[in-house]
């Protein structure tokens, strides 16, 4: 395996990722910031946080496969969410939740930020994600 997860004793815990990935391999793979849009651009759970984090993590997931690879292969996700506030955690976390399983993405996940941002793509856009992979 190319990507070995890990949490050094001592590191703030219990979080739901790891803090630490290291990859052996030389192709990086690089995933753009995926949004609730469907193929032709329409918006995808419009409103709806959990709904836009699985939708934009099926996508990743699909550029992912493009280049070969998969959730085992990221070292790191990092999303953006707009206006950020504690009480959307549940939400959030209830989106990632939702397609572990279908996905395949490891528990616990990958290194991972989620920056609050005041605005993305589109107004409609409340959750960006980027995935960084390497593959041998």
């Amino acid at each position: 395996m190319a990507v070995q997860l890990l949490t050094p004793e001592g590191m703030f815990a219990p979080v739901p990722y790891h803090h630490v990935s290291i990859a052996t391999g030389s192709r990086q793979v690089h995933v753009a910031g995926q949004i609730a849009r469907d193929a032709d651009g329409n918006p995808v759970a419009t409103g709806d946080l959990a709904g836009q984090v699985a939708h934009a993590l099926r996508s990743t997931a699909r550029g992912l496969a493009g280049a070969g690879a998969t959730f085992a292969d990221v070292v790191r996700l990092r999303f953006f969410v707009t206006n950020w506030s504690p009480d959307k955690y549940d939400d959030f976390v209830a989106g990632l939740g939702s397609v572990v399983d279908e996905l395949g993405i490891p528990q616990p996940l990958p290194p991972l930020s989620a920056i609050g941002v005041d605005y993305l793509f589109e107004p409609d856009v409340l959750v960006e994600v980027e995935a960084y992979a390497v593959l041998d």
